[in-house]
Formats: C-alpha cells, sequence, structure tokens
C-alpha cells in the first residue's frame, strides 16, 4: 500500500491510500476513474436540476453530453499522446490503455467543446448560449477530478517548506528516475524533501471558479461571457500553477499546458473586453424557436390562449346583452312618464265637463 506524507503539517501527518478501490470481477477499479465519474454524474444532475430555469429542454442538453463526453476523452488521450510521444512510439498498443493514465484536460475541453458547438448547431440552439450553460459544470468537475491526482500521487510540484507541502513513495520514485530529465530543463529537486500539491491548488482554484461562474452566469450580459469567463479563469489559474509542476508535457523547452493557458487568458480575456464595449449593436436572440421547445408546454399556452380568447367572446356577448338590458330599462321610465301626463290630462277635461254641466 503507498503512503503520502505531509512533514510540516501538525508535526507530520501520513497517510496510506491504495490505487484501487475496490475490484469487480477480478477487474480493479481505480479510485482516479471514481473520482472523475463523481465529478461528472454530480455535474450533470446540477445541470439538469437547473436546465428548465435557463430554458433548455433536458433531453437535447442530455444528446450534447452523449455526443462529448466519449470525444472529450479521447481528445484527452490523443492530447498527451501527440506531446509525450517519445513513451509510445515504440508501443502503440500502449496508446490504448487508458488505465495506465495519460489525459490531459486541455484535449477534453478542446473536444468537448467542439463536439457542443456542432451537436447545438445541428439542434438549431446557440452554442455560446449552450457554452454559457455548460461552463461553471466544467469548473466543478475539474475540482473534483483533480482528487485523482492525489491519489495516484501525480501532478505535484517542486520542492517546498510549506506546511502543506507532500511527499509520498511514488512522489519519491518518480523524481527519482526523472532528477535528471528535469535538470536539463533546468528544475532542480530533490526526491527527499516535500513537493507543492499542485492538484491541490488547481482543485481549489476550479471550486472558486465554479462560483464565480454561476454568478457571472445569472448577471451575464451577453451570450458567450460564461464561457469567455471559464477560458480565461481557467487558463489564469494553469499559467502560474503549471509552472510549479514536475511533470508537464513540454514543447522543446517550453510547457505546453503553461503556453496554451497564457494564450487562454489573452484571447479570451480580449473576446469579453470587445463584446462588452460593443453591448449596445449587439442582439439577443432566443434558445430555441418558440414551437420547439418544450412541446408541451407551447400546447398548453395554445389551449390557454384559446381559452381566454373564448372566455373574452362570452365576456363580450355579455356586456352586448347587458348594454342591451340598460338601454331597455333606460327607455321604460320615459314611457311611463308620457302615459301618467296623459292620464292627468284626461282626469282635467273630465273635470272641466262636469263644472260646465253644473254651471
Amino acid at each position: 500500500m503507498s503512503f503520502i506524507q505531509f512533514p510540516n503539517l501538525f508535526g507530520g501527518v501520513t497517510l496510506y491510500i491504495e490505487r484501487v478501490a475496490f475490484r469487480l470481477f477480478g477487474i480493479p477499479i481505480f479510485w482516479y476513474g471514481l473520482l472523475i465519474a463523481f465529478g461528472f454524474a454530480l455535474s450533470l444532475i446540477l445541470a439538469g436540476a437547473s436546465a428548465r430555469k435557463f430554458k433548455i429542454n433536458k433531453d437535447d442538453l442530455y444528446d450534447i453530453i452523449l455526443f462529448s463526453a466519449p470525444v472529450a476523452i479521447v481528445c484527452a488521450r490523443l492530447f498527451y499522446v501527440i506531446f509525450d510521444w517519445q513513451t509510445f512510439k515504440g508501443n502503440i498498443g500502449a496508446i490504448f490503455d487508458f488505465r495506465q493514465g495519460g489525459l490531459a484536460i486541455y484535449g477534453a475541453v478542446i473536444g468537448a467543446f467542439v463536439t457542443g458547438y456542432f451537436v447545438s448547431k445541428k439542434k438549431k440552439l446557440i452554442p455560446l448560449r449552450i457554452f454559457d450553460f455548460a461552463a461553471p459544470y466544467f469548473a466543478l468537475s475539474q475540482s473534483i477530478g483533480r482528487w485523482g491526482n492525489f491519489v495516484n500521487q501525480e501532478a505535484f510540484g517542486v520542492n517546498t517548506n510549506l506546511p502543506w507541502g507532500m511527499t509520498g513513495d511514488r512522489i519519491s520514485s518518480y523524481l527519482r528516475s526523472r532528477q535528471n530529465d528535469l535538470a536539463a530543463q533546468g528544475i532542480i529537486v530533490n526526491p527527499d524533501l516535500p513537493v507543492h500539491p499542485t492538484f491541490l491548488y488547481e482543485s481549489l482554484w476550479n471550486f472558486a471558479a465554479f462560483f464565480l461562474l454561476i454568478w457571472l452566469r445569472k448577471n451575464k450580459k451577453l451570450d458567450g461571457e460564461v464561457f469567455f469567463g471559464y477560458m480565461f479563469l481557467y487558463g489564469l489559474g494553469r499559467s502560474w500553477i503549471e509552472g510549479l509542476r514536475t511533470d508537464s508535457l513540454m514543447l522543446g523547452s517550453f510547457r505546453i499546458s503553461q503556453l496554451l493557458a497564457v494564450l487562454f487568458v489573452l484571447v479570451f480575456g480580449a473576446l469579453f473586453v470587445i463584446r462588452r464595449k460593443k453591448l449596445p449593436h449587439l442582439i439577443q436572440s432566443e434558445f430555441y424557436d418558440p414551437d420547439y421547445v418544450f412541446p408541451e408546454i407551447t400546447e398548453s399556452k395554445k389551449e390557454e390562449k384559446k381559452d381566454k380568447s373564448e372566455y373574452s367572446d362570452l365576456v363580450q356577448v355579455i356586456k352586448g346583452q347587458s348594454e342591451e338590458k340598460t338601454t331597455d330599462d333606460d327607455s321604460n321610465p320615459d314611457e311611463e312618464e308620457d302615459v301618467e301626463e296623459q292620464e292627468s290630462e284626461d282626469l282635467n277635461e273630465k273635470a272641466e265637463d262636469e263644472s260646465s254641466i253644473h254651471e
């Protein structure tokens, strides 16, 4: 069983952790995969619960995820293989052995959003608005999934004397095996000393980004702002965290992930600002054709509109009858007054006749 130590924390803390959570029919199920699956499942549940609030049909949401998730995994693997080709060129079969690790989050993000774009267009949705809805859940999934790196004792940094500096048997072994290669890159490490838990830094950063993006989603002014915000925040965090790591994918003397992170900050930060400046000239539109979203609700609204129309007609009929009755009522007093005047005149004439007779 592997161990992880925090020598400077509370006088020294040691944890014994096994990478395998359990075995299913003899097949080892790793904590790394379980944590990624948990982050994905939690995000899916939260997204499904809030979809209706943002006028998103759950079936469309699940269709986008159904296509994007497997593509994201494949792209994450391809990204890693491409930039670590020296490890795989002599053993092509190892490319398909996902259980040995080797997934790059950048590949997953690119694959997921590109696939989501085409599926959204196919369903006549606005991709940027779908991305805005989904972006916070990407940050949450990454925050949870990073703890798989903790169990695997990977994604750590250079030596540190900070209280939360960590070490472990797998960490020490990795640093000893890569000490010369790291030195050639200008990274000097001591395998026996604690290192930065960079997985923890990124997990906390993404968790904070999740809440910030949820707030931005409620207060955004334009489509794409939450998505741009996610790419900017992730790039901003990764740009300094990657600089501490000892297992970066390299392109010559440059860290691929750090270069992309800086690029994300510049590009998506600029897009956010430029679109805000053009705010008065940008027109917002609906997620869907009104007759396409929630057909059962649309039909219900049509029936409700029909009922209101019929009710309005009935009110007009009743109002008309009321006016006719009012007119009739208004004419009766005049007729009664004429009759009374006529009777009065007749009585007067009769009285005059009787008076004449007496005379």
